[in-house]
Formats: structure tokens, sequence, C-alpha cells
């Protein structure tokens, strides 16, 4: 068996991992999470085991041997094979087993302890998982600090002190941008009635936008979760869940034109290289990118609305004496919400600069698990000029720690950067912007599928982006994004 044929194989364990995992979300009953857990951790370590095999490397070894460079796929392919299977042989099984179980029993922790706002219940799976990270990114090595190795898992050769500098020298003029944002709001953002909008009408009336950006219901679906998400659990099957807010529709309709972001891209991967880097995303920080475009640059924008506001009015009763303008300005309002992911464009990423701050100094043993909320609220009333009023509006609002996800947070700031290029150079192409006003989505997917989608993991992410849009990630376009939309 080839290496390949070995990768594709391992494809089909990841994907019984994944359907398992989306069932623990939305389906699965509470008694059953610890056993729910030890199936997760044997799946874990059946993987990591086969992709660490002498005969894996030994295969890897024979094709790299082969290899003339000829086919640049399958070089790349080989490229990053090679890196994962480093990575991966720097952890043991037991080590991989831990891990995730640690996860699969802090999950439902973190929802019980976010329900009951209470940190303490949580605090020892994030005691946990923290060591965990920690010994992984000693495993693994890294060049400055143990956040290096972490964020590589999920942004390809980034370096923290380069996302540092980038995040930076953004920060005063985004501090700008938000405060000036939030100030126009205050004078002028109309609220919506406070309707009922109801579930069923909510779900009828984001499946149908959902279809006219382009996800494809034939090989994906949408489902509830406490949080929404993305995940794929085969080449032609993805899964978008979202939540519902019967107060405001908007909640749920750009959670599921977020995901649909992801779904898409996930459905614009080589279908074929199934299980190889070349059919696989390439980054976090990309694959947001996708979302954030979908939902922000697509989904807030007056043109998107122009088109559809009569089907939402007709879907949404409570809408039928408000204005199309009034609409946008509650669309578009700034505010200083303690929630990242009900933050709007102008505020977001003041979030997430919080915690890549908060996980850096965490790793480096200057935060005690015991402080994080002390610490959190420190740094949120820095940014935002108050306090949450408790944990669930605090430190335990997001799953991510929970899932063992440290190293995760700042892909969502490189995503918005991404997104706002791409849109930028996308636009560029008259019959693509044209299009774009007409609320016709398919010359803009195609653009993404030819420049982003189908080059898989092909390239690394600021390879990829200087590929598709002439330049590597820079922020010029974002900041210009969200000083046209919200000053």
């Amino acid at each position: 068996m080839s290496i390949f044929e070995k990768a594709r194989e391992l494809a089909v364990i990841h994907s019984v991992s994944s359907i398992v995992g989306w069932d623990q979300e939305v389906h699965l009953p509470p008694a059953a999470t610890e056993y729910r857990a030890s199936q997760l951790s044997w799946l874990a370590a059946q993987g990591h085991e086969m992709a660490t095999s002498d005969e894996w490397k030994a295969d890897l070894e024979a094709a790299e041997a082969a290899d003339d460079g000829k086919d640049p796929v399958r070089t790349a392919n080989l490229k990053e094979i090679r890196r994962q299977f480093d990575l991966a042989t720097k952890l043991p099984v037991e080590f991989v087993s831990r891990w995730s179980k640690a996860a699969s029993l802090a999950k439902p922790a973190w929802a019980a302890a976010r329900k009951k706002s209470d940190f303490s219940m949580f605090a020892p799976h994030l005691e946990t998982l923290l060591g965990l990270a920690r010994e992984k990114a000693e495993l693994w090595g890294y060049e400055d600090e143990p956040y290096d190795a972490l964020l590589g898992a999920y942004e390809r050769n980034a370096k923290t002190r380069e996302v540092a500098a980038l995040f930076d020298g953004m920060r005063p003029e985004l501090a700008e941008i938000a405060a000036a944002a939030v100030a126009k709001s205050k004078e002028d953002a109309p609220r919506l009635p406070a309707g009922p909008y109801p579930v069923e009408a909510q779900q009828k009336f984001n499946r149908m936008v959902a279809a006219a950006v382009g996800f494809e219901f034939d090989a994906g679906r949408i489902d509830t979760s406490t949080h929404p998400f993305c995940t794929t659990l085969g080449p032609r099957d993805v899964r978008l869940t979202t939540r519902y807010d019967e107060a405001d529709f908007t909640s749920s309709l750009f959670g599921v034109l977020h995901e649909a972001g992801h779904g898409m891209y996930e459905l614009g991967l080589p279908e074929s290289d199934f299980g190889l880097p070349s059919g696989s995303s390439v980054s976090l920080g990309i694959h947001e990118s996708q979302s954030r475009l979908w939902e922000n640059h697509i989904g807030r924008s007056r043109e998107f609305w122009e088109h559809w506001y009569p089907a939402a009015r007709e879907a949404f009763p409570a809408l039928e004496n408000v204005a199309l303008d009034d609409y946008l300005r509650h669309v578009l309002r700034a505010d200083f919400s303690p929630i990242r992911v009900e933050a709007d464009e102008a505020t977001y990423d003041l979030h997430i600069l919080l915690r890549f701050e908060i996980e850096r100094r965490m790793l480096r043993g200057e935060i005690a698990v015991a402080d994080v909320p002390g610490a959190w609220n420190d740094l949120f009333e820095a940014s935002f000029g108050f306090r949450p009023e408790d944990d669930a509006h605090g430190c335990l609002q997001d799953i991510h720690w929970a899932m063992g996800g440290l190293g995760y947070f700042a892909t969502y700031t490189l995503g918005n950067i991404n997104a706002a290029q791409l849109a930028a150079a996308a636009r560029k192409d008259e019959a693509i912007d044209a299009a774009i006003r007409r609320a016709e989505y398919a010359p803009l997917l195609g653009w993404l599928r030819e420049n982003v989608h189908s080059h898989g993991g092909t390239l690394d992410p600021a390879d990829l982006m200087e590929r598709a849009t002439g330049r590597k990630p820079d922020t010029a376009d974002y900041l210009a994004h969200l000083r046209s939309r919200y000053l």
C-alpha cells in the first residue's frame, strides 16, 4: 500500500471520529458522555498509531525517494505528509489518548459551567488541558515561546512574533474605529421589533439564503448546537450548526452564513484528493477567511439586503414597518458586547486580541488557571471599558479551550484580514463585482474555487494569499473595509 493509499485510509478513521464528535454536539444524551469520551479516545489512538507506524514511515520514505519533482501536487503532498508525520511522531500514543479523553470530558463540563456561570466547575479541566498544551509544545519544540508550537498547528509555519507584530500594528487604528463606530451607533442605531421570530421561520429563511450563496444541501445539512460550528464527515458530507434566538433572527442567520462559508470551502476542495493534503484545507486563517467573507463582506452589505429584505419581511411579519435603511443600521450597529460570537465587525477583533494575549500568558505561566477570570476581566475592561457581569459573559463563553484549542484564536483575526484582502482582489474583476451587486454569487464562489479552494493544502497560507491577491497578508484592505463600512 502506498503512502497516499494509507493517507486515504487514515482519513476514514478521522471521518468516523468526526461523525462521533458531531453526534456528541448535536444528539448525544448526557448520560452517554463518559463512554463517548472513550470512543473518541480510542479512535484518536488508532489514527495516531497508524500515522506514526514504522510501515507508514517506510512508505513515506520510499515515496520521497522516488519523487522526481515533476508533479508539483505530488511533491507538495509528500512535503506536508512529512511535516505532519514529524509532528505526530513526537507525540506518544498515550499522550494522544490522554489529550482526546481530556477534551471529551472537558466539553460537557464547560457547557455545565457556562450554564451556571461558575468557572470553578471548569477550572480542573482547563488545568489539565493547559498542562497538556505545555507538554505538547515541549514535545513539538518551538523557536521563541510555547505558543509558537500551538499556533503552528492551526496556521502552518506561522510565528507568534510575526502575528503579534501584525496585531500590534493594527491595534491603535482598530481601537479608534471601534470607539467611533460605537459612538455613532449610540446616536442612531434602531433596534428590530421584539418579534417573535419563530425558529421554524428562521430555519426556512436560513436554508434559502445558504442555498442561494452556494451551499449544497445534497452534500450537507444544518442542525442546532450550543455553539455554532461546521464539520466535515466526508468529501460530500458537510454539517453546519447554529443556535436560535426568537427575539432576533439575525443571530442564527449570520451564524449560518458564517458556517456555510466554512462548508463551501470544504465542498470546494478537490474531492478526488480527500484524505491527502491537496484535498484538505490549508489553515484555519484561510478557513476563517471564507466564513468571514460570506458572513460580513456579502451578508452584511447593502446590496445583499436590497435583494433579500423583501423575503425577510415575508418570513418575519414583525419587520413589516421597518424600513430597509433602519434595518441596515440595526445590522451594522456597533457596540462593546461582552460576547465574542455576537460582536460586530468593528469591535470583534478586540475580543481576539484579548484572547491571543491571555493564552500566551497562560502558556508562559504568567497567569494561573485560578486567576483566569480576574485576568480576563481586567484585560476586557482595558479594551472595552467595562467588566463582564459573570463568568458566562467572560472567560466561559467560548468552547475552544474545552476542545483543547489553545493557540486557535489568532486565526480568527487572520481570517478577517485574509477575507478583506480576498474580497478586494475578487471585486477588481468587473464581472464579479457586477454580479455581487445583482445578488448573484456564483461568479464570486467560482473565483474562490479557482484561487483558494482548488489548491487545498499544497501551498502555505501566506503563499496562497500572495498567489490569489498579489501580496502577502497585510491589514490595509481590512482596515479600509472597516473605515468604509462603519465610519
